[in-house]
């Protein structure tokens, strides 16, 4: 298949779908207001990020405009947004600390360039199947990272150099601790409070502005002695810069290629971990080559332009989903309006203070911690997931991103291998999760014939784990229409782990939304553990669990308001 060829059949951004099916008057208006939404909380976002990751403020606002527009208009979801984000902080840190500010751009040239040849591979397929313990432990780490980060503008420290590393950072700052500014604290915790405060007495407000704005007055009009982008950027342009290409140096390239490969890595799985959440939350379907091909071409361009290495932001994604978001154009129309600041409002960013954006990182590196899918998986997991867990967690903030990405898949497999050696027999032929009409013996053919109307009915078969739970993902799609109650028989399921839980309950979730009551049956006793000691629970109405089959069925009838029938003979 020559390159254009596969570039035709993996490449299919959801613009082009969306104008096909139709674009309205009613849907630009809507993605209008949402587009002026997320632009209010990535303006103060991408200015944070960029400080925080060693660069000047300017450059994370350019990263959300170009890189931001081109995720939306040529990725494979319709409503992700992209643009800088946290998990970029250390790496971009790094680089810059070792190869200079015109090294990030040599990198992230070349992770654009990775990006499309893996979307142009279908890697994207395969990014899905890391399991849920490692992503828990490498974003928790990578939240303390940030906060570590910020410890300099939160206490209002003068340090020229900071190290990269988190262990030299921490005593540099220790042995700086003298220049503390009080000032410079109190207004980071004042912001935090107040953006806190917000999101629970006024949901709808865009607190990280509001925040920034407030904390930006104070300092103006009370003359608080603390940082701000004036004092310490000289402002912000009021233009963007023309595109060039970076020096082609063949060594330096080659020597780059590690920290390349590192942009490319976490833009990919932090890009398709949000189009997965933004499937969850609209209930469509992202197109995961096509995320990545999409991903490829906005880093690049971010680079021509002197930006940073971008993807898919699952916070500002969420805000884009709440705010109404209909089709990539909001996405599109958000770098729009943060264009406009740029060119009519850029000297009002030199009021900001430093400590003010700390704060609200810190904010950010809170939300992106998933402290309660961190506790929950410690307390009540398998070993070998806690095991993956920490040492996932440990790595990326003692160690080095990377490596805690590749221990943290060796330790997942080793302990999944060692699960499986007791439990697992060896058999051919046999799929994972099979449509019951499909070679099933006479006696459940007879069962499925007396289903009543609106009933459905899949088993499972085998171990449902971090390398097969996504296979869950598609199960409601392959319906032809929409039963009311949905059985997922798993008495051939002998283990399931954290994983294969969370793929359970997001089954639930998706069944909830489009109406369906899910009746799980015939689990077994290692899976009916991990999953109370995971929190899946019945729900009334919503998730039941049945002992076998036939309890299964009746439950089912009693549901579609059929009534309760004599038991149908097999489990």
């Amino acid at each position: 298949m020559s390159l254009r060829e596969r570039v035709a059949r993996h490449f299919h951004p959801k613009l082009l779908t969306v104008l096909a099916e139709g674009y309205r008057l009613s849907d630009l208006r809507a993605d209008g207001v949402a587009g002026l939404t997320v632009a209010i909380v990535a303006l103060p976002l991408a200015m944070a990020l960029a400080v925080a990751s060693g660069a000047d403020p300017a450059t994370g606002l350019l990263t959300a405009i170009v890189a931001g527009f081109l995720i939306s208009a040529l990725g494979g979801s319709r409503v992700q947004v992209g643009g800088p984000t946290g998990a970029f902080i250390p790496v971009i840190y790094a680089i810059i600390a070792t190869h200079g500010y015109d090294g990030l751009v040599i990198a992230t040239l070349m992770a654009g360039i990775i990006l499309v040849v893996a979307g142009l591979l279908k890697v994207g397929t395969l990014m899905k199947y890391l399991p849920q313990p490692l992503v828990t432990g490498f974003t928790a780490g990578i939240a303390v990272i940030i906060v570590a980060s910020q410890v300099k503008d939160l206490l209002g420290l003068q340090v020229e150099d900071v190290p990269a590393e988190f262990l030299p950072k921490l005593g540099v700052l220790w042995a700086h601790l003298d220049g503390f500014n009080g000032w410079a604290l109190g207004l980071a915790l004042g912001c935090i409070a107040l953006i806190v405060g917000l999101r629970k007495l006024a949901p709808s407000a865009p607190g990280f502005l509001v925040a920034v704005v407030l904390a930006s007055a104070a300092v103006a009009l009370l003359g608080l002695p603390v940082d701000t982008i004036g004092s310490r950027f000289g402002g912000v342009p009021s233009s963007l810069p023309l595109p060039s290409l970076p020096a082609l140096d063949p060594a330096r390239w080659i020597a780059l290629l590690p920290a390349a490969l590192t942009i490319a890595f976490l833009a990919g799985i932090e890009s398709l971990l949000s189009a997965v959440v933004a499937d969850g939350m609209t209930g469509r379907r992202h197109r995961s080559n096509t995320e990545l091909i999409g991903q490829g071409i906005a880093n690049g361009a971010s680079a021509l332009f002197g930006g940073l290495p971008a993807t898919g932001a699952i916070a500002r994604t969420a805000t884009n989903i709440r705010a109404g978001a209909r089709t990539p154009v909001a996405g599109m129309l958000h770098a729009g309006f943060l264009l406009a600041f740029v060119l009519l409002a850029s000297d009002l960013a030199s009021f900001v203070p430093l400590p003010a954006l700390a704060g609200l990182l810190v904010v950010v590196a809170w939300n992106m911690s998933e402290h309660g899918h961190f506790r929950h998986t410690l307390r009540s997991a398998p070993r070998g997931d806690k095991l993956v867990l920490l040492l996932t967690f440990g790595l990326t903030v003692f160690v080095d991103l990377t490596v805690a990405i590749e221990v943290g898949m060796v330790v997942a497999a080793f302990a999944f291998m060692h699960r499986m050696a007791g439990l697992v027999e060896v058999t051919s032929g046999v799929q994972l999760i099979e449509d019951d009409s499909n070679g099933e013996s006479a006696a459940d053919a007879a069962q499925r014939e007396q289903l009543p109307p609106g009933v459905e009915v899949y088993q499972i078969r085998g171990p449902l784990f971090f390398g097969a739970a996504n296979r869950l993902d598609n199960l409601l799609d392959q319906l032809f229409s929409r039963p009311n109650v949905f059985i997922l028989r798993m008495r051939l399921v002998p283990l399931v782990d954290a994983s294969g839980v969370h793929s359970l309950g997001t089954l639930a979730e998706r069944c909830k939304r489009q109406g369906i009551v899910l009746v799980i049956s015939g689990m077994q006793s290692q899976p009916m553990a991990v999953a109370r000691r995971l929190g899946l629970a019945e729900r009334p109405g919503e998730l039941h669990f049945a002992a076998d089959f036939p309890a299964a069925l009746r439950l089912a009838r009693s549901l579609s308001g059929e009534g309760l029938v004599s038991d149908i003979a097999g489990v």
